[in-house]
């Protein structure tokens, strides 16, 4: 594929050229992303699966995304929705709910946490939400009706961590 009004050799050494095709800035922003992760140094134990990473590009694709009760995308999402989709796209398959989806996680402490897990929060003993944890403290989330996709700062401390595997 190519962009008709980018000229890839006119780009400063070490730069990518600004291309005018948003689809094809996403699809080469996903294969950086995915050569980085598959081909960089080796990831430290507690660094997300290779599919984690793919899944928050995929969760940030969706940005702006209107919320939507029960939907699983791929236009509208609610919480779990937005994660079963990204997870999917990202060749790793979830269940549907954030409860179940915290039972199929691998749970693991706030001090390993990675881009591309998956951030649950509770309401007693049953978790209401999850988001995928994006790094610096921030997660991609379909947050409630009335809110659009979005990456947001990580609002309490009473979150559990799980590891998608």
């Amino acid at each position: 594929m190519s962009c008709p009004r980018t000229d890839f050799r006119k780009a400063p050494k070490g730069l990518l050229p600004t291309c005018c095709c948003p689809r094809a800035r996403a699809i080469l922003s996903l294969l950086l992303l995915t050569a980085a992760v598959t081909t960089g140094p080796a990831a430290p134990a507690h660094a997300a699966a290779p599919y984690g990473a793919r899944a928050v590009a995929v969760a940030a694709s969706k940005q702006g995304s209107p919320y939507a009760y029960g939907a699983t995308g791929p236009k509208r999402f609610d919480c779990s929705g937005l994660t079963l989709y990204a997870f999917k796209k990202a060749g790793k398959r979830l269940p549907r709910t954030a409860e179940q989806q915290y039972e199929h996680t691998v749970h693991i402490p706030e001090a390993d946490r990675a881009a591309g897990d998956l951030v649950f929060f509770p309401s007693g003993a049953t978790m209401t939400h999850v988001g995928i944890y994006a790094g610096d403290d921030r997660i991609w989330h379909a947050p409630r009706p009335g809110t659009r996709v979005r990456l947001e700062r990580i609002w309490s401390t009473a979150v559990r961590y799980g590891r998608a595997t």
